[in-house]
């Protein structure tokens, strides 16, 4: 009954995390006045599919960010479904050194964004007669190029 009632409650706070998340933290989805019922079902659909792809980052960007990836560890040192939430030891010891274990700086989900959104695609018109224009991607940091190897994505 115990586990019920914790897994309850905890839905409930994830709930109330993706409404406060895509609305004024995260995603900063502002009140649109639709007045269509299709309008208004197409923007709360944006919103929730929004939230699911930020949710999915922040899975897996984890390891990088001051979010905690070890939860297995957290949940082992409460003694009591009331108590509050511990974080694991791994992730006090990114809070407290900003580093992870393999060094790496550790982020905020939105500092981690902005540093990415420094990742910009050029195109390059040389001032050779005649020569086509192409598309140059900055080249990634190190930290830059982390995030996209835990994102699984290649530039």
């Amino acid at each position: 009954m115990e586990e019920k009632l914790k897994e309850a409650f905890r839905k409930i706070y994830e709930g109330e995390r993706a409404f406060r998340s895509y609305k004024s933290i995260d995603l900063k989805v502002r009140p649109i006045h639709h007045r269509l019922e299709r309008r208004v079902r197409a923007h709360v659909f944006l919103c929730m599919l929004a939230y699911y792809v930020e949710w999915h980052m922040r899975k897996a960007l984890a390891p990088i960010l001051f979010d905690d990836d070890d939860l297995e560890a957290a949940q082992a040192q409460r003694k009591s479904v009331v108590e509050p939430a511990q974080r694991s030891p791994s992730a006090q010891a990114k809070a407290l050194l900003k580093r992870t274990k393999e060094g790496w700086p550790v982020h905020s989900f939105q500092t981690l964004l902005k540093d990415l959104a420094t990742i910009c695609r050029n195109r390059i018109q040389p001032r050779v007669p005649g020569a086509p224009t192409f598309d140059k991607i900055t080249i990634p940091t190190a930290s830059q190029q982390r995030a996209l190897q835990l994102l699984r994505l290649r530039l």
